[in-house]
């Protein structure tokens, strides 16, 4: 039998190597995530427009909305963004054109149907630019769209001391698409979307 010297572990050395690895793994940076930030709805809307009869551009808006966004600002792509709202909160500045679009011609909306965006992707098209794709439901249809976003500012707000952020996008959507496209093609059945939102770091 041949018999093998196994060295003895030198005791300081290995502890040596123990507070190298750990010094290692510490100074490591730390792996960024998504932080949750919740709409501030005093200052978030979605204004939309069309042509009406080739005369006029008509106005509408949603204001006053709830919602949340996952932003992660080292890395965009892995955000996400949720927003939804009664479509009886509409803002038309007339009181007969709010009750048409409630009427079975266009929406026939129960006072509990919402409209909701979730994001399914985001593309990173630029340092402050992102297309942004997600699931419209609107008059009970889900379609895809794809939000050309913009991010206007983030940081902390001067007034409440907090982590904030502010963002653009705008995007066209087709009145057929949702069910909605009566009067077409004399009432524009493209419709555009401006959206204009602020954020703030949830607590």
């Amino acid at each position: 039998m041949v018999m093998v010297a196994v060295p003895k572990k030198d005791p300081v050395m290995t502890r040596f190597a123990a507070f190298a690895l750990s010094s290692a793994l510490l100074a490591a940076p730390a792996f960024a995530q998504a932080e949750k930030y919740v709409l501030d709805a005093s200052h978030s809307q979605i204004v939309f427009s069309y042509n009406h009869l080739g005369y006029s551009t008509t106005w509408g808006m949603f204001s006053g909305f709830d919602g949340e966004i996952m932003f992660d600002q080292a890395n965009p792509a892995a955000s996400s963004v949720t927003v939804s709202f009664p479509v009886r909160t509409m803002l038309t500045g007339w009181e007969g054109r709010f009750e048409h679009f409630m009427s079975p011609d266009f929406f026939g909306a129960a006072e509990d149907e919402m409209v909701t965006f979730t994001s399914t992707a985001i593309e990173v098209t630029g340092e402050t630019t992102a297309k942004i794709t997600g699931d419209l439901t609107l008059n009970e249809v889900t379609k895809s769209v794809v939000l050309d976003a913009v991010l206007n500012q983030v940081g902390d707000h001067p007034m409440e001391n907090k982590p904030w952020a502010g963002f653009s996008a705008t995007t066209t959507v087709l009145r057929s698409d949702f069910n909605l496209g009566q009067f077409a093609p004399f009432v524009s059945d493209e419709v555009a979307i401006q959206i204009s939102i602020e954020a703030m770091k949830a607590e």
